[in-house]
């Protein structure tokens, strides 16, 4: 059997969790497994480098910062290496470019356009663990590239879809995919699997434990996904096509994004066109934009306000500021002081009144909605921020502690 190991950097941070991770791969290895594995840069690595980038450079050129990050997960394949090589296992470590991730020559947000795979179906052959850099790969004019938050997991999924594995696992401090984090919610519940639409949904939504572009491969190249921990031997989520709870749960989870903003432009003409015109001035600036709400003004005119990452808030405030005279608009406002709140599950446009019940617990809890957004799978509600985990614990005693 083919397996693809992930570990994220809270499981290889000190020596220590080095020492654990490698008795993992060590006991797939010897149970007679072909085994590849992608490691994070340690701990709070990343933001150590970014911090003395910082104190050289408060502007550095992206290709630069991507020389400097891509370091870190260099780091951590020579020192998990070397333990494996301390107890007599063979073992290599490659970076991106070794392994053959090449990817668009998009610094600091790359996308893995093909994975190469000679390299590694050689050292394999060679009955050796294949240790590789996370988060990197080389662009055409062969420079490092790093591929943006979640970029090791979507590192894994590529090469478990480029080498067909059998199992891709994504090792991380938790258990598994729960129903809310169980560090807020004490109550949550471990998933025992979860499909791949749920997944992505709780991922764009927040959930921390998978990144959506990961979720996306997978689903893209049928990559069956394990979520499981690195700290305690157990079974974790496994995330797939088809989930055998489908039919019986309602929804699957709850999850929460504080890191949010809500722009409004206030007072734009009330006229057909008005709506693209604002939204594609925003998306000229590479901003995605969520939960769009139009609302009567006042003299024929309309607020239009959308969700938009905290990090891009500003950014897409200046976009249309710099448009105002040919938009027709009155202001731009931004309001940073939100949250949003999502419930999802596959199951819930065939279940009567799961959004009523939404609605009843932040009622309960007086907690007020300030735009709310459907899909298929999804109800989301953007509410103050200082509510976010009173919504999210409301929520979930609603649909599972009663």
């Amino acid at each position: 059997m083919l397996i693809v190991q992930k570990f994220g950097g809270s499981s290889v941070a000190n020596a220590e969790r080095i020492r654990n991770v490698a008795g993992i791969i060590a006991e797939s290895f010897l149970y007679g497994h072909e085994v590849v594995v992608v490691l994070s840069a340690q701990g709070d690595t990343t933001d150590e480098l970014l911090d003395k980038a910082a104190e050289i450079n408060p502007a550095p050129s992206k290709r630069e910062l991507d020389m400097l990050l891509a370091t870190g997960e260099q780091q951590s394949i020579a020192l998990m290496a070397m333990c494996l090589e301390g107890m007599g296992l063979p073992v290599v470590s490659l970076t991106g470019w070794q392994v053959g991730i090449h990817t668009d020559a998009n610094y600091g947000t790359a996308r893995i356009r093909r994975v190469d795979s000679e390299r590694l179906r050689r050292e394999l052959d060679k009955k050796r663990i294949v240790l590789v850099a996370g988060f990197q790969g080389v662009n055409k004019f062969d420079d490092y590239t790093t591929l943006g938050r979640g970029g090791s997991d979507t590192t894994a999924v590529a090469l478990a879809a480029a080498l067909h594995a059998d199992k891709c696992q994504i090792f991380t401090d938790v258990e598994g995919v729960y129903t809310a984090d169980p560090r807020k919610v004490p109550a949550a519940r471990k998933l025992e699997e979860i499909t791949y639409d749920e997944m992505l949904e709780l991922a764009s939504m927040g959930a921390q434990v998978l990144m959506n572009r990961s979720v996306q491969l997978a689903k893209r190249y049928g990559v069956e996904l394990e979520v499981l921990s690195s700290l305690v031997r157990a079974p974790g989520t496994k995330v797939k096509e088809v989930s055998k709870n489908m039919e019986e749960m309602k929804i699957t989870g709850i999850a929460k994004d504080e890191k949010v903003a809500r722009v409004t432009v206030a007072q734009v003409a009330d006229r057909p066109g008005s709506a693209f015109r604002v939204l594609n001035a925003v998306a000229k600036a590479g901003i995605n934009v969520d939960m769009i709400i139009q609302a009567n003004g006042r003299d024929e005119t309309n607020d239009i306000s959308f969700v938009v990452a905290e990090s891009d808030a500003d950014a897409a405030a200046k976009a249309l500021q710099e448009r105002q005279s040919a938009l027709g608009f009155d202001h731009v406002s931004l309001d940073k002081d939100i949250a949003k709140v999502s419930v999802v599950g596959a199951g819930m446009m065939s279940s009567v009144g799961i959004a009523s019940l939404v609605f009843e617990a932040l009622n309960d809890e007086h907690i007020n909605i300030q735009m709310i957004n459907t899909s298929e799978v999804k109800i989301s509600c953007v509410i103050d921020a200082t509510s976010a985990d009173r919504a999210v614990a409301a929520i979930h005693r609603k649909f599972f502690e009663t």
